[in-house]
Formats: structure tokens, C-alpha cells, sequence
């Protein structure tokens, strides 16, 4: 007599919320073996319910010398397995490292030689700037996208590796040309079977365009995010004190990043 599975009655338990799960009980009768009992098992419980996926089928406990209890777990399909999974997004603020040579402002000074007007010049030992490093905004967010394996070619992947390194030449994700810095991207796939998506991570840094700044006494000066300024100083004469002090002279804004646009990276705008 072949062996047989028979779902428990009041067997089946549900989890609902973000990570929802189910658990359901039968019992194989007539089998002769664990092996029988496998057979039976995997052939008789459903590949999905309500949704979810089966994960696990455990031979929970032996009943008699023909009879087994078996449990088989169900969760929710892992986002690249979904038809349409949605996409995450995560960010965080913190700062990047830029070295400065000229301060916002001089809000003291002391001691014999104090009286020398420097213009805000930091670090200066009498013949060159120093300068300090500082802490300077950055906004930082990746996006997780879910792509059909037909969309990640290999002209794609090349894609992804050109843009790193570039900032954006048009409006992205709000902010403005010159705003956002494409940091990369990697990617994972599970399984090989059609249907398998790509879960690919793309990681941006955002840094403010500026327009109206001044450098000791020149203004009107207009930086986008991610160009570098920096101060050419040159010699000057302190009639007060009779010595010879450096003064800013010309300020260079320079774009360091090439600008593009990120159509390419087929997540919108």
C-alpha cells in the first residue's frame, strides 16, 4: 500500500506583517521508510501558499512504525524572486575631508604680532599657507533596484563602471547639475533560472552647488558641488606693521569629475 500525506486538522499557523511566514502540519501514513516519507512529502505539499513560498519541509517526529509527522515552514519570496519587487532606499549625512587655506572668518587674535592682517590666510609661518583640513557636508544614499537578467548585459555592466566617477550633468533625484556623485554599484544574483532577478545597489554622494562666496577679498565666486577651489596667494605689503604678509590674489575653481548623464544607469531621474 503506497504511503500517503494528510494535512492535520488545526495544524496550520500563520505570522502576518513585513516578514510574514506559515507553518503547516500533515501526517504521512503507510510509509516504510524516511526515505518513502520524503518522497511523499515533497510531492504532496504545495510549492506556495498564500503567497509564500515553501522554505523548509521538516520530518518532525515519528509516530509509529509507519507514520510520520511532517511540518513544511512557508515565507515570503526573497525581493529578486518577487514579479514585481519593490526597490529600497537608504542614506545618511556626514562629512568628507577638504583641506581649506583661507578661513570663513578671523574671530581673534593675539599676541605682539597679531596686529598683522593676514585676510584669513590659516596657517601662514611668514612664507607659505598651511592651511587645515575640515569637515566639509556630504549627503550620502544608495538605491537597491531589482532588474530581469535581460536588462544586466555585459554593455551594461561597462556602463556602471563608466559612470563611476561621475557627477551629474542634468537634474538627479532632486538636485542639481554638478550635485551628485556616482560612487558605483554591485550586484548579485541568485540562481540561474529566468525569472531570477539582479539585485543591484547604486551608491551616490551629494554635495551642495555654491554661488556668492567670498575668498579675503574677492567675491562673487560661484563653485558647483564637486569642483575643487583653491587660493593663489601672493605677497603683500602690511603698512602697519612694515612687514611682508600673503594675501589672496585669484581664486580657481576647477572641475576635477567628468559630468554625464545618468540615463544610463536605468533607474530614472
Amino acid at each position: 500500500m503506497a504511503a500517503t500525506l494528510h494535512e492535520l486538522f488545526a495544524g496550520r499557523t500563520e505570522t502576518l506583517g513585513t516578514k510574514p511566514k506559515a507553518e503547516i502540519a500533515y501526517v504521512v501514513l503507510g510509509a516504510a521508510d524516511e526515505a518513502e516519507v520524503r518522497t511523499v512529502a515533497l510531492a504532496g505539499i504545495p510549492a506556495a501558499y498564500q503567497g509564500l513560498n515553501r522554505s523548509t519541509v521538516t520530518l518532525d517526529e515519528r509516530l509509529n512504525a509507519t507514520t510520520w509527522k511532517v511540518v513544511a515552514a512557508f515565507e515570503a519570496p526573497e525581493p529578486q524572486e518577487q514579479d514585481n519587487p519593490e526597490s529600497t532606499f537608504t542614506f545618511e549625512t556626514g562629512g568628507g575631508t577638504q583641506h581649506v587655506t583661507q578661513s570663513l572668518q578671523t574671530v581673534g587674535r593675539y599676541g605682539p604680532a597679531a596686529s598683522i592682517a593676514l585676510a584669513g590666510a590659516i596657517g601662514y609661518d611668514g612664507q607659505h599657507v598651511a592651511g587645515v583640513d575640515i569637515t566639509i557636508p556630504v549627503y550620502q544614499f544608495s538605491e537597491t533596484h531589482y532588474l530581469a537578467p535581460a536588462s544586466v548585459t555585459q554593455s551594461y555592466k561597462l556602463t556602471l563602471m563608466g559612470l563611476t566617477g561621475v557627477v551629474n550633468s542634468a537634474v538627479f533625484r532632486g538636485f542639481q547639475a554638478g550635485e551628485v556623485l556616482f560612487m558605483g554599484a554591485s550586484g548579485a544574483r541568485r540562481g540561474t533560472d529566468p525569472t531570477d532577478r539582479w539585485e543591484i545597489t547604486y551608491k551616490f554622494a551629494a554635495s551642495p552647488n555654491r554661488s556668492g562666496m567670498s575668498v579675503g577679498g574677492i567675491s562673487g565666486i560661484q563653485k558647483r558641488g564637486w569642483d575643487y577651489l583653491w587660493v593663489q596667494y601672493g605677497e603683500d605689503v602690511d603698512t602697519a606693521a612694515s612687514v611682508l604678509i600673503q594675501k589672496p590674489v585669484a581664486v580657481y575653481v576647477e572641475q576635477v569629475y567628468p559630468f554625464a548623464s545618468f540615463a544610463g544607469l536605468g533607474i530614472g531621474s
